[in-house]
C-alpha cells in the first residue's frame, strides 16, 4: 500500500504508526502539520504546518522543506513565551481555521504527486479538516483523538462546523473510544461507513511499556509510595486539583512523593509548589522519551490522570501495562477501561479531596492494589497489544481501499 499519513510528525502516537507499516513493507508519506525530524524513518516527509503550528518549530529541527531562515522567523513568534496552554488554545481555536486554505493547497499538491491508495488524517483540528479541505480523490479516514469532540468542536461555531463538514465528507474513522464513534454518528459520520474503534497510538508496546518483577507489593502500604501525573499542562487536565491534593496526601501518608514528566519549566507549576509549600515531595521532570516514560512508571506506584475532557489516555494505558494503578477522572471514555474499585479509581477531576482519598486509598490498600494490577496487566495484552492492535488497523486500511475500489467499477 502506498499511505499518506497527515499528522504531528514529532508525536509518538504517528510514529507507532509510520514505524509499523514502514516495517510491513507499505510505502509511507508523512505530511507533518509540525516541524518535526524523522530521521530513523525511511519515509517521504513534507512540513504542512497549519493552525500556526510552525510557532512550535524547535532549535534542533532541520528539515530540507522548512529552511533555516524560516526557522528562525518561527522562533521569534513564539506565543507560548507569553500565554497559557488555555489563552494558546482558544487562539487556535478561533484563528486557526483560517490558516486552513492556504495549507490545503499546499497538500494538495504532494498528494497528486505521491498518488497514495489511502489518506489517513490523525485528529480532526487540524489534520482532519486540512485533509477534507480538499477531499482527494483516494480514500480518506480520520482518527478522532480524545478532546476532537468534547472540547474542540464544542468551543465556537466555526469548529464545529468544520467538525461536522469532516465526519460527512471521510470514507471511514478510527476513534479510540466507542463514546467519540457515538458522538460522531450525532455530527454527521454515516451510519454503516466503515470504523474501527481502537488505542490511538495503535496500542502499548510492551518491549517498553512491561510491569517491574516486583509488581505485587507486600504489605498492607507502600513504604515509599511515588504518585506520577504523567499528562503535563494542557487546558483539560486539572493540575490546579493535582497540586491541590498533594498536601491532603501528605496528612495521611507523609512518605509520598509525586513526579510530573512535562511539567519542568512550567511557570504555573513552580508557583503552586511554592504557595502549596510542597517543593520538596515534587520533582518536575522535563518532556520524555516513550523509554524513560516506561522506566517510570516502573517505579512508579500510582498514575493520575485528572482531567475533565478525554478518550483513551495512551499515557493511562502505558501506566498500567507497568503495574501502576491507575485513577483518572470519572467520564464515559475512561470507563471502558476501568471499573471503579475493581482496577482502579474514578474520581471528581474538580474535586481535590476526592483525589487526595483515592491516592491514599491505592496507597494503603493492598488488595486492592494487588487486583488491579493483575486484571491491567491482562487487559492491556488482550486489549491493547501493539502488535494485536496495528494488525487490526492495516485490516481496516486494506478493507477501504478494495471498497472504493469495488466501488469505482
Amino acid at each position: 500500500m502506498k499511505l499518506l499519513i497527515v499528522a504531528d510528525g514529532r508525536s509518538p502516537i504517528t510514529l507507532n504508526w509510520i514505524r509499523y507499516f514502514e516495517k510491513q513493507g507499505h510505502s509511507v508519506f508523512l505530511a507533518s502539520s509540525y516541524p518535526c525530524e524523522v530521521k530513523e524513518l525511511e519515509i517521504n516527509l513534507k512540513i504542512i504546518p497549519v493552525a500556526f503550528s510552525q510557532a512550535a518549530a524547535q532549535k534542533n529541527v532541520e528539515d530540507r522543506d522548512f529552511s533555516s531562515q524560516n526557522l528562525r522567523n518561527v522562533q521569534k513568534f513564539s506565543i507560548k513565551k507569553f500565554t497559557t496552554p488555555k489563552v494558546r488554545t482558544i487562539l487556535r481555536q478561533w484563528l486557526g481555521p483560517a490558516t486552513i486554505p492556504k495549507a490545503a493547497r499546499q497538500l494538495h499538491k504532494h498528494i497528486s504527486q505521491f498518488q497514495p491508495d489511502l489518506v489517513h488524517a490523525m485528529r480532526i483540528p487540524y489534520e482532519g479538516m486540512l485533509t477534507t479541505y480538499i477531499k482527494p480523490d483516494s480514500p480518506l479516514i480520520i482518527s478522532v483523538w480524545g478532546n476532537d469532540f468534547t472540547l474542540h468542536a464544542k468551543s465556537n461555531p466555526w469548529m464545529g462546523y468544520l467538525t461536522r463538514k469532516a465526519l460527512q465528507r471521510i470514507d471511514g474513522i478510527h476513534t479510540d473510544c466507542w463514546r467519540d464513534l457515538h458522538l460522531a454518528h450525532k455530527m454527521g459520520f454515516t451510519v454503516g461507513k466503515p470504523s474501527i474503534v481502537l488505542p490511538s497510538s495503535g496500542g502499548v508496546r510492551q518491549d517498553i511499556f512491561f510491569p517491574p518483577r516486583n509488581v505485587h507489593k507486600t504489605g498492607n502500604g507502600i513504604s515509599s509510595p511515588i504518585i506520577i501525573n504523567p499528562r503535563g499542562f494542557r487546558t483539560y487536565v486539572r493540575n490546579d486539583i493535582f497540586f491541590k491534593a498533594i498536601p491532603l496526601v501528605l496528612e495521611k501518608v507523609p512518605e509520598a512523593r509525586f513526579i510530573c514528566p512535562g511539567m519542568d519549566g512550567e511557570h504555573q507549576a513552580n508557583r503552586w509548589i511554592t504557595e502549596l509549600n510542597i517543593p520538596d515531595v515534587v520533582e518536575l521532570l522535563p518532556k520524555q522519551t516513550q523509554e524513560q516514560m516506561g522506566e517510570l512508571f516502573r517505579k512508579a506506584h500510582v498514575a493520575v490522570s485528572p482531567t475533565i475532557h478525554d478518550g483513551t489516555p495512551n499515557s493511562l494505558l502505558e501506566s498500567m501495562a507497568c503495574g501502576c494503578f491507575p485513577i483518572a477522572g470519572d467520564l464515559e471514555s475512561i470507563r471502558e477501561w476501568i471499573t471503579s474499585g475493581m482496577n482502579g479509581l474514578l474520581v471528581n477531576p474538580n474535586s481535590a479531596q476526592d483525589l487526595a482519598n483515592a491516592i491514599v486509598s491505592a496507597i494503603t490498600h493492598r488488595e486492592l492494589r494487588t487486583q488491579a494490577v493483575k486484571h491491567n496487566i491482562h487487559l492491556i495484552s488482550e486489549r491493547a497489544d501493539y502488535n494485536k492492535v496495528m494488525e487490526k488497523a492495516e485490516n481496516f486500511y486494506s478493507e477501504i481501499i478494495k471498497s472504493q475500489e469495488g466501488k469505482s467499477r
